[in-house]
């Protein structure tokens, strides 16, 4: 077995080649300058002549030399003042977690290996040491005394799902190898190298980011450097870091190498449920400018759950017993809080602050604010854009039929149709109102709960109860009821077009109208569409004007802007469509079959029937929305109870 000193010896070796590219680069920038002086030297003592081709060398030489000198100066100065860029994370002082900066200080001294100079967390499923002796990363340091620079202690950056579900002695385990990198860090070749390439690294991200001719010149010239210095030595940086890991590995393997086996299996569940919980509930909530403000404690959850339906994860949750790593915090909600915040900025792009349109929610108000306004606002926007099609057969045959794959522009809405009433804007990050999980208002017309003949909408005559609402002069003075409305044998093109935002008349829209599922599917992407792009352009304004006092990230974010690592990528209209469905059946069942929103740790919002969660709802509504077929989605409705005739309350 390879000793540590092994792995240090290989690393300092590349860390040496990467410095000799370093004094490459300076060699070629003083090159012209040591040629200038020969010449110099060489006419004043008359070795050279001082007229002809000597004296044009001179000047031309002398001209090389002072561009160079400038050009170096310039990169000097770029790669020495640009900030690198640092892992966005949650400060920890020492006053805040005591027992966790005692536990990893005993791990350094076990270990033979200086301790780490401070402690942070961030919203990720990894670990790692985090060089931040850069002097724009901190507060002003005392002077140091002339001589070779004192090696500072790298931070210390844990995920912060590890300390919620991780007990002590795994978190002990999983970071040993993690603190015993904090032995090569500290030698000068490798500090001196690492230095120098994280330079070039947060120069290069200046050059890409310069906006302006007179800015952009100048720094486009320094990228260029920047770039050919990193490829000199890339392969060498490589190398080095896998030196410095064998070393770290090789020194942590006598400190709980056993129970290092079984941390490493949390590792993985950890990151699986973590990423369910992202991507399947805090997702939702960033949507509607809500934030889960305990997420840390939500994994813990999610991961309880996955041990109870993986058979392959039996027994992890039986560890929940013994003294989680959490509790080496002062005040975990805090920290939680904090940590919670951050992930939302960085995988949704949400303000650093809490305010009006970005406020927390506990996960005991999430069924009823996030999950059942969430159905409501996905159910209002099917009915919107239902409202914009025409009515099945009534289209013009000389018009031509629009394209299904594109989504149709407002504008070819058939000229016979006056323009529906604006509605604002249903975005998820603009709503503020709370929809309260209440039955129907009283003053809803009485109309809307009888069946309507003909499910198929007609904008080009609104009912006379919409027009009373809607303050049409056309309007008649009150609403009569179904019961003493009379039903007149008309033809269906004729008859009054439903009213009211019922299950039954997308399900009938759907499956009769064969051209309407493929019109739905491209408006309803164009309507999210349309407002993603209203969400990021609030987004680039806040980060144009945020105070990231608090948060370190160099130089700026990345190139793209917040958010930094997106979750999902964009849905198709078939998607889109079977969630606008699926939104409105639960809506339907809340409303008339006494169902109620739920929270699923592992796969999001979840519709709950007599107290049991009902997952057997996508089929059915996949069969209707790519098949055209509703039988099985009405079997499911009578099953549960669920009376599609029935109106439902919208967001």
């Amino acid at each position: 077995m390879a000793s540590p000193e092994t792995g240090v010896l290989a690393a300092r070796g590349r860390a040496l080649a990467v410095l000799r590219v370093r004094g490459a680069a300076l060699a070629v920038a003083l090159l012209p300058a040591a040629v200038a002086v020969v010449l110099l030297v060489g006419g004043a003592t008359g070795r050279l002549g001082t007229e002809g081709g000597w004296a044009v060398a001179r000047w031309a030489v002398g001209g090389l030399t002072v561009l160079s000198l400038l050009l170096a100066t310039l990169v000097s100065v770029v790669v020495a003042r640009a900030r690198p860029a640092l892992s966005p994370s949650v400060p920890i002082a020492e006053e805040a977690a005591p027992d966790l900066y005692r536990l990893v200080r005993d791990l350094a001294d076990r270990l033979d290996v200086p301790a780490p100079s401070a402690i942070a967390l961030t919203p990720d499923c990894d670990s790692w040491l985090e060089d931040r002796t850069h002097r724009a990363h901190g507060p002003p340091r005392p002077a140091r005394r002339a001589g070779r620079r004192a090696p500072e202690a790298p931070v210390l950056v844990i995920g912060s799902p590890f300390l919620w579900w991780m007990r002590v002695a795994e978190l002990r385990a999983l970071l040993a190898p993690v603190v015993a990198g904090t032995g090569p860090s500290a030698h000068p070749d490798i500090a001196a190298a690492r230095r120098f390439i994280r330079g070039l690294d947060a120069a290069a991200g200046v050059a890409a980011r310069a906006r302006g001719p007179l800015r952009a010149l100048p720094l486009r010239f320094v990228g260029r450097v920047a770039r050919l210095l990193l490829r000199a030595a890339g392969e060498h940086v490589v190398l080095m870091e896998r030196g410095v890991a064998a070393a770290a590995s090789e020194r942590a393997q006598g400190v709980d190498y056993g129970l290092r086996i079984v941390a490493q299996e949390q590792v993985g569940l950890a990151y699986a449920g973590w990423d369910r919980l992202l991507t399947r509930v805090a997702l939702p909530a960033w949507r509607m400018g809500r934030w889960p403000s305990r997420l840390d404690a939500g994994v813990v959850s999610a991961l309880t759950e996955l041990s109870r339906r993986d058979r392959l994860a039996e027994g992890f949750a039986s560890r929940l017993g013994e003294r989680p790593a959490c509790d080496l915090l002062e005040e975990p909600g805090t920290i939680d809080r904090a940590a919670s915040l951050l992930a939302a900025r960085l995988f949704h792009g949400g303000p650093a602050e809490p305010g009006p349109d970005w406020s927390p929610v506990a996960w005991q108000q999430y069924p009823q604010e996030i999950v059942d306004r969430k159905w409501r606002l996905e159910a209002a926007r099917l009915h919107r854009v239902l409202d914009e099609l025409p009515v099945a057969g009534q289209a013009d045959p000389d018009r031509e039929a629009p394209d299904p794959s594109r989504a149709p522009d407002r504008s070819t809405t058939p000229a016979d149709a006056p323009s529906a009433a604006p509605a604002p804007p249903l975005t998820y990050a603009g709503a503020r109102a709370r929809t309260p999980a209440a039955p129907h208002p009283a003053s809803l017309p009485q109309a809307l709960d009888s069946s309507p003949e003909s499910p198929e909408l007609s904008v080009a005559a609104p009912s006379p109860q919409l027009r009373s609402r809607r303050g049409d002069p056309r309007a008649p003075g009150g609403s009569a009821s179904a019961a003493e409305t009379p039903r007149t044998e008309e033809p269906a093109a004729c008859a009054p077009p439903p009213c009211g935002p019922t299950l039954a008349r997308v399900i009938d829209r759907l499956a009769r109208d064969t051209r309407a599922g493929d019109l739905v599917a491209a408006r309803l992407g164009a309507e999210v569409a349309r407002e993603e792009r209203e969400e990021a352009a609030r987004q680039a304004a806040r980060s144009a004007q945020a105070d990231t006092t608090g948060i370190t990230w160099g130089d700026g974010p990345a190139d793209g802007g917040l958010p930094l690592f997106p979750l999902q990528p964009p849905r198709t209209a078939r998607e889109l469509l079977a969630d606008h469905v699926t939104a409105m059946v639960c809506c339907a069942a809340v409303d008339t079959a006494g169902a109620a929103p739920g929270l699923d740790w592992l796969d999001g919002p979840a519709l709950l029937v007599d107290g049991a969660r009902r997952a057997d709802l996508g089929r059915p509504v996949l069969s209707l929305v790519d098949d055209g077929d509703a039988e099985p989605l009405r079997g499911w409705l009578h099953r549960v109870g669920v009376r599609p005739e029935k109106p439902v309350r919208l967001g």
